[in-house]
């Protein structure tokens, strides 16, 4: 717990920790306005390519599909690597495929592209890993829900700000074909420019990087033989599986949010394009917010009740999610709509911020295998969702659907329970961290 963060200085960039937070903050925001830039800009893409509804749904399906792979690798990787190395790497790599998507010639060039680019989306598991181990028990939760909130708003702000990239390329000249080519060129350059901030200017840990640690003799829980340890600890760890469930509930409905929203509002209330952008950006954009006031709470009360507290928190936000998403699938009307999806929304944020409070204290020689794992599970959750709006063939009745199983799985949350050993381990190991750092950031 040495040199752990025991506060969140928002206006420092000095210490390892702050670096950590603001950089991964960033790097996040960057990858998620790549990986949901396409999102927007799919009424254009239809009707260039001609796409049918099946097609659509393939796309869907094909942008969150390969990230469950790719977050229960990197999670390991950070543990064996370091997450400095492993982010940098994801950045320069995941830039290719989206310039690829702006070269696409037809339907099955774009699908592989866009399987491609799903990748991005594992910068998730990346920052959660960096923020877990930079800041002490008494403000990882916020730490955690704070950068995830900021970053994630990197997909609602590419819900607002694409469709107004291919305006501005239309108005300079570029023709409609072309223009939404060109707004794809925004991401795809950032991530490389992200990718050189990262490497430069942070650090695995508060002591420094992982390689320079082991060198020294210093030991890093969870990574020796390539991570994988972590993982298969992660796997044996029921806790994680029901987190698993949560985190499908949760960030897997509000990927498939992203991915729909758009497109939703344009056939269903018959909103132009760039009307339907922003409609579906206000969703994104409260995780400006939300995700941060998640993880705040769940510390909050943690520090009042104890461990067990943080998932009954977690319980109480997926149930009203799912009540939230019922009542969306339902409402009659575009005001009564966007109203209904930013409270539904609030809880959906909310509780992906309480999910990511959750998972330091699971177990911390897994941490990596851990938060791997459980960042899977929101994309499964994602994937799910796009082959039940396949198979049900109507967005309205999907919604519908999706609200009631979300409800259930909130059950889910009240079984994460932790052995009166576990949790005086917990109190013990924050207790040191206060007084050891004594309430100044390090």
């Amino acid at each position: 717990m040495a040199n752990k963060a025991t506060r969140i200085d928002l206006f420092s960039m000095r210490t390892p920790p702050m670096r950590a937070f603001h950089l991964t903050w960033m790097a996040f925001f960057v990858c998620f306005f790549a990986w949901f830039a396409c999102a927007p800009l799919m009424p254009l893409i239809k009707k260039e390519f001609n796409l049918s509804v099946d097609q659509i749904a393939n796309i869907n399906i094909a942008a969150v599909a390969v990230t469950i792979l790719v977050r229960l690798v990197v999670g390991p990787m950070c543990d064996r690597f370091g997450p400095r190395k492993v982010y940098s790497a994801l950045l320069l790599a995941g830039a290719v495929p989206v310039f690829g998507a702006a070269l696409a010639t037809g339907y099955e060039s774009f699908l592989w592209c866009r399987l491609a680019i799903g990748a991005i989306g594992a910068s998730f598991v990346i920052t959660q890993y960096h923020t877990s181990v930079m800041f002490a028990p008494n403000v990882v939760g916020t730490a955690n829900a704070t950068t995830a909130g900021w970053g994630n708003a990197g997909a609602g702000a590419s819900q607002a700000l694409v469709p107004l990239l291919v305006a501005a390329a239309i108005v300079i000249g570029v023709g409609e074909q072309s223009a939404w080519r060109v707004a794809l060129l925004v991401p795809g350059i950032a991530m490389p420019v992200m990718a050189f901030f990262y490497w430069r200017y942070t650090q695995d840990c508060p002591q420094g990087d992982f390689s320079d640690l082991r060198a020294r003799g210093i030991a890093i829980d969870g990574g020796k033989k390539g991570g994988w340890d972590s993982f298969r600890t992660a796997c044996a760890n029921y806790r994680v599986w029901m987190l698993f469930v949560t985190y499908a509930a949760c960030f897997g409905v509000e990927v498939f949010i992203h991915n729909i929203a758009a497109i939703y509002y344009v056939d269903h209330f018959q909103l132009s394009l760039k009307a339907a952008g922003i409609a579906a950006g206000s969703f994104g954009l409260l995780a400006l917010f939300a995700r941060a006031l998640g993880g705040w709470l769940s510390d909050k009360v943690a520090a009042k009740r104890g461990l067990d507290v943080r998932s009954t928190l977690l319980f109480a936000l997926i149930a009203g999610e799912g009540i939230g998403l019922f009542w969306f699938a339902h409402a009659e009307g575009v005001a009564l709509a966007i109203v209904a999806m930013l409270v539904f929304g609030l809880f959906t944020h909310m509780a992906c911020g309480a999910t990511y409070a959750l998972v330091p204290f699971i177990d911390r020689k897994a941490l990596g295998g851990v938060a791997g794992v459980i960042g899977a599970g929101g994309n499964v959750g994602a994937v799910a969702a796009g082959f039940l709006m396949k198979g049900v063939g109507n967005v309205q009745q999907t919604l519908s659907m999706l609200g009631m199983l979300v409800a259930v799985s909130a059950l889910c949350a009240l079984a994460v329970r932790f052995s009166p050993e576990h949790k005086a381990r917990e109190a013990a190991l924050r207790e040191s961290a206060l007084s050891v750092n004594n309430g100044v950031v390090n």
